[in-house]
């Protein structure tokens, strides 16, 4: 399966120690969504309808309420670049 630009880079961040977290308001929906680096830093490449996508092909996924990583499945779908590590 072929995958975006967009979600390779989202993808090689969560490869790498990263991890998505959701902002969520009063009504339990999600208002935002945020990727952080393995350092901290927030990456400004995601947005919802990227999350979606990403969750539709199982390639990220959250357990016990905890930020979102990726799945096996998502090491798959990621090509493999000389600076991961």
């Amino acid at each position: 399966m072929d995958i975006s630009r967009d979600e390779q880079r989202i993808l090689h961040l969560l490869a790498q120690g990263g991890r998505i977290e959701l902002i969520r308001n009063n009504g339990r929906k999600i208002e935002r969504v945020d990727c952080y680096t393995r350092d901290g830093w927030l990456y400004p490449g995601l947005n919802l309808t990227l999350f979606r996508k990403l969750k539709a092909k199982r390639a990220i996924r959250s357990r016990r309420g905890r930020p979102y990583q990726i799945t096996s499945r998502g090491l798959e779908l990621v090509r493999s670049q000389p600076d991961n590590r």
